[in-house]
């Protein structure tokens, strides 16, 4: 551990606020934000938007995202993955910021506002989206506990496809619409591939940690080369799918996200210069503001009609 490492440490108090602040991990409700603003969007769009729902859907998926990332820190730590050797940002239990029997307490009242407000979103949904507040509780537990926890088994690609694109963006919209569409379609695929991206940056740093520990992601599957090409095809591929607007008569929903491309290009330049170490974690911080303005673009080209 280096000397600045010890001294952050040092300066946080276990289960204090601002431990709990560090563990619910910020910086990663982008990712929660962007699909939930596109579904607004697309609400706006089609002369559906209404205030309530559109918070409370910004609500459920902020604590779910800060739940899911309450079980992540708790379950890698206790499986072993968080080892000092550990290139990304700090975890809060591997660091003695929270104990494992406070964190389970925090997953526990995470889940049970996330279930609060999920209850308040079928006022405006119906009963029918029970299951689907059902299954993304579920699955934040599945993605990394369980006898076959899904991100060690190569598949939290396809969960971020689901989890951050076709839910929340989808149900964002059914719930102030109560229909779904084509374009829901085509924007749902477009945030869930961009939001991918993050995924790919963590990925492709730490392949050999995850390799060791046995985490069989994509990149430790196929290779850093294809972890690369990959992270650039995601962003290329989301705004592909904006395209389909040209086909609504929506203009700028197709044309604005391409904006998106130049800083998608030379982050992946500078992801291939670095190659590893901890000095990719900058490119964690430029994909999670790549991908925020791709989603304001999108979001806000729907909005312009």
């Amino acid at each position: 551990m280096s000397l600045f490492s010890y001294n952050i440490k040092a300066m946080i108090q276990t289960n204090s606020a601002k431990a709990w602040f560090l563990a619910a991990r910020p910086k990663t409700l982008t990712g929660a934000a962007i699909p939930v603003m596109t579904g607004c969007g697309l609400a706006v769009a089609y002369g559906h938007f209404q205030w309530i729902p559109a918070i409370l859907c910004f609500l459920f998926a902020f604590c779910m995202q800060i739940d899911a990332n309450f079980i992540n820190d708790l379950f890698d730590y206790l499986k072993g993955s968080d080892r000092s050797d550990r290139l990304g940002p700090e975890r809060a239990c591997a660091q003695g910021w929270i104990t494992p029997k406070a964190m389970k307490k925090g997953i526990f009242i995470s889940s049970l506002i996330a279930c609060v407000i999920g209850l308040c979103l079928l006022y405006y949904s119906g009963w029918i989206m029970l299951p689907v507040g059902a299954a993304c509780l579920l699955f934040a537990f599945l993605y990394t506990t369980g006898p076959y926890p899904l991100s060690y088994h190569g598949w939290g690609d396809v969960l971020v496809l689901i989890f951050f694109g076709f839910i929340p963006v989808g149900c964002t919209y059914y719930v102030m619409s109560h229909e779904w569409n084509v374009s829901t379609t085509a924007a749902s695929l477009a945030c869930g591939l961009v939001i991918d991206t993050l995924l790919m940056v963590n990925n492709f740093r730490d392949r050999e940690q995850d390799a060791i520990s046995g985490k069989r992601t994509i990149v430790v599957r196929w290779g850093s080369k294809a972890g690369l090409i990959l992270y650039f095809l995601l962003g290329l591929a989301a705004c592909w799918c904006c395209f389909y607007f040209l086909f609504e008569g929506k203009l700028a929903a197709a044309l604005l996200p391409q904006l998106y491309l130049w800083p998608h290009i030379l982050t992946t330049k500078e992801m291939a210069q670095i190659n590893r170490g901890k000095e990719l974690n900058k490119i964690l911080g430029k994909t999670s503001r790549n991908m925020f303005l791709f989603g304001l673009l999108l979001s806000l080209g729907l909005i312009l009609m």
